[in-house]
């Protein structure tokens, strides 16, 4: 099958093939993994094209591959990349225990030693903590520490 375009008559698989670099080359730019899928449909389609299958189909097999490939092969891909995951040595803070050096109040910072390094806290509850509590890391919240008294 071919096309007319500016004049030039050109194969719709080429034409599937530009859109699949274009895609390939903006999922370059991005590495978010959303763009490969769409050239992988592409590809998808000019195979159809080499096929001779109608352009209806072509564009349908562009859109389902694209949508199946998003939904089934992201997550894993995702996964398998960790794209998106930033861990930091910061997270194995939390279930720590630590004490009080400046009172936590439910609106203003206090700090909290733990581990031998003193951190902005607050109190994961609207409660006050004196200086000398002992308390546990329950999440973190950019560079503070969100912690809870200890029993």
């Amino acid at each position: 099958m071919v096309t007319e375009l500016l004049g030039l008559t050109i194969p719709i698989a080429l034409i599937w093939m530009a859109v699949a670099i274009l895609f390939a080359i903006a999922e370059g730019f991005t590495l978010g993994l959303t763009f490969i899928w769409f050239s992988g449909g592409a590809l998808l389609a000019m195979i159809a094209s080499f096929i001779k299958l109608p352009i209806f189909v072509q564009v349908l097999a562009f859109i389902a591959g694209s949508a199946l490939m998003l939904i089934y092969t992201r997550p894993v891909a995702i996964k398998v990349f960790k794209i998106g995951a930033t861990k930091t040595n910061v997270d194995s803070l939390i279930g720590k225990e630590g004490i009080v050096i400046k009172e936590l109040q439910p609106f203003t910072m206090g700090q909290v030693n733990v581990k031998g390094q003193i951190w902005s806290a607050k109190p994961e509850l609207d409660i006050t903590i004196p200086e000398g509590t002992r308390v546990e890391v329950v999440s973190i919240d950019g560079v503070k520490l969100i912690v809870k008294t200890l029993s």
